[in-house]
């Protein structure tokens, strides 16, 4: 059976990962995933807009929970960073209902819209995971990851109520799902540990060490590929990834992909880039 989201892309699809953009679509037609977009939804602030103003945050996010309710759905989103941040400023909102009505009139003035709450917030991983079911999942592939893969969540998802059944502290969601894929899996502490998004513009040297560190720990365990959950930090991960090994010093090569990348890959859709992907990785290395 179909299941519906009203589909979020997050804060990097359309712009500096338009390959987000480019398999999102195929995956899941692949797995009987109908997304209905939100026209005009905007970014979920990745966390930097409330650092600046903490109401247009939440009354931007608001937006689009109403959006989202008034078309009776739930939210899903293959960006990490953007589920966490919605699902902590929807629990902001359910949890005051004082600061929920003063949102209220600030959305029924601009825009004519109010939200309730009703709405959850899903991460594709969870999605998948959770609904489609892994069983059904490993039916449906036809290009096998056979490579050993390192799974990065990042910190943002890993929230009470935002994992779906997954563990916060301990989470194996991923490495379920690169099993189902055919791949092996790599255990590794960094998997959940911050690279340092919000501050790459400010603090680019810790920055650096952050990304170094976790890399070069995939590489260590002998990864030959990661896969990011969150379509931020592996614009640190992948983009930087040169950088952060010469300031630091530490082997940082190895291919980054996202999670929809690997999902349409081994449904079956973009062949070429699958072919791409295993020269990167054949030649990728120290």
């Amino acid at each position: 059976m179909a299941v519906k989201y009203a589909y979020h892309p997050g804060n990097v699809a359309h712009s500096s990962a338009p390959e987000v953009a480019d398999t999102m679509g195929p995956l899941a037609r692949a797995l009987d995933i109908t997304l209905v977009p939100l026209p005009g939804a905007t970014s979920c602030g990745a966390g930097i807009v409330r650092q600046a103003n903490r109401r247009l945050q939440l009354t931007l996010n608001a937006r689009t929970f109403a959006m989202a309710e008034a078309q009776g759905l739930d939210i899903m989103t293959p960006c990490a960073a953007t589920a966490g941040n919605l699902h902590e400023d929807l629990m902001t909102l359910r949890s005051d209902q004082i600061l929920l009505q003063e949102v209220n009139e600030t959305l029924q003035r601009t825009c004519g819209l109010t939200m309730t709450g009703d709405v959850a917030v899903h991460h594709l991983l969870h999605a998948v995971v959770d609904e489609i079911g892994l069983d059904k999942l490993a039916d449906k592939v036809r290009n096998p990851i056979d490579f050993a893969v390192a799974g990065y969540y990042g910190p943002n998802m890993q929230q009470e109520g935002a994992c779906g059944g997954d563990d916060v502290y301990d989470p194996d969601y991923l490495e379920q799902l690169i099993s189902a894929l055919g791949g092996t899996p790599v255990s590794w502490e960094a998997r959940t540990q911050s690279v340092g998004v919000p501050g790459i513009f400010s603090e680019e040297p810790t920055v650096m060490k952050q990304a170094a560190e976790a890399l070069s720990e995939a590489k260590a365990e002998g990864a030959e590929l990661i896969v990011s959950a969150c379509n931020l930090s592996h614009t640190v991960l992948d983009v930087y990834q040169g950088k952060a090994g010469r300031d630091t010093g530490l082997a940082t090569n190895i291919p980054v992909i996202h999670l929809c990348e690997m999902l349409a890959f081994a449904l079956g859709t973009h062949n070429s880039r699958l072919a791409l992907l295993r020269t990167r990785i054949a030649v990728i290395g120290d």
